[in-house]
Order: structure tokens, then sequence, then C-alpha cells
């Protein structure tokens, strides 16, 4: 039996944070940067000072994302934290006018990206990543999260890439409402967290 632990990412576990976003697809390119920075800003860095800016965001508070350990090996990644530092979200038109909540709020918070190493991959590990970064965003005083997941079964192939989204059905089976449809392959979902708090007091009765 596997052992699975899930923990933020701090400025001694960073080198974790890299090996578990290596393992196929752009994690390692991408230093999970691209909602961080505008585009032209993306375009402008390289690899190293990607690196350097996902640093900086580790050294900071909130931690910007959570590592999931498997059997002591950083397996997988997942970016959770206020929407308001993650830029291209509100620059990214099919979310723009999709959201329910104004840009500016702080109290709401976005999961945009996981990561998961090839050879842990088919064994649910986005759906722990997800429920532990939703118990992170409740910890730290978020009142919504939001999310922008892909539907393969939307009569669209989508590529082994955009699943860093996450699949709409994993969401959904946390809990999540589908709020918009921008595209047929995509949704922006979200999930108010007073909301799920009662729904758990209710199912513990």
């Amino acid at each position: 039996m596997t052992e699975t632990t899930i923990v933020p990412v701090t400025p001694g576990s960073f080198s974790d944070a890299q090996h578990a976003m290596s393992g196929g697809g752009d994690g390692h390119e991408c230093q999970c940067q691209w909602w961080t920075m505008t585009n032209a800003d993306f375009q402008r860095i390289d690899i190293d000072g990607r690196a350097a800016a996902f640093r900086a965001e580790v050294d900071a508070a909130p931690s910007p994302g959570l590592i999931a350990y498997v059997d002591g090996d950083a397996a997988g990644w997942v970016r959770v934290g206020p929407r308001t530092r993650q830029v291209r979200l509100g620059k990214t038109r099919a979310y723009a006018g999709a959201t329910e909540e104004p840009w500016g709020d702080q109290d709401v918070w976005a999961v945009s990206c996981f990561a998961v190493r090839k050879e842990h991959r088919g064994t649910g590990l986005n759906a722990r990543l997800l429920d532990a970064a939703i118990a992170f965003a409740r910890e730290n005083g978020a009142r919504v999260i939001e999310a922008y997941p892909v539907d393969p079964d939307a009569g669209r192939k989508v590529t082994s890439n955009e699943l860093y989204h996450g699949a709409i059905s994993t969401f959904l089976t946390a809990g999540f409402r589908e709020i918009a449809r921008p595209k047929p392959h995509v949704a922006v979902v979200a999930l108010h967290l007073a909301n799920a708090n009662k729904t758990r007091a209710g199912e513990r009765r």
C-alpha cells in the first residue's frame, strides 16, 4: 500500500516542487508561472527567470501551491492561491466574462494548474490534490474557489497538455458548481466555501 501526503511547498521543498512538475508536459519550462504573468512578461524571460519568479513566490506567503508525496517521492503539484495573484486569468477572455465574482476580490482563490509525474498518473492523485487545495484555501481565508477545467467528453479531443487545468469531473465530484461554459470543452466552476462547510456539517449529523 502506498502512502500519500500533501503539504504546502516551502523554501526547503522548492526542489521537490520542481521535481513534481518535471515528470512530463510543460511543467519544467513553465515553472508554474503561466498564470502569474502577462504573455509579454512570460515570453520575455527564460526558464531560469521563471524559476526565480517561482522561488520568490515560495519564499512569500501564502504558499503558491501544494506538493503530493507518494512513498516519499514528489509526485504531484497543484497551484492554488488568490486569483488576484494569477493575473493572466483576468486577461483571458474565456474566463473574464464568465466569473460571478469581482476580479479584484482577494477572497476569491483559483485552482489553476495540476502536474503529476507520468509514473504516478492514473492513480487518482489529482482528486487528492484538489481536496487538499480546498482545505488549504479554507484555512487561509478564501471565500470562493474558482477553476477552469476541461471536459474531455465535450466532443473535442483534449490534448494531454491541456489536462493541466484538471478535468471537470474531478471538480464536480469535489462539490464545485459549473457556472459557465465559454467553450464546449472549457468550463468555469466555483465552490463557495461557506456553503461547503454547511454541507459537510449536515453530512456529519
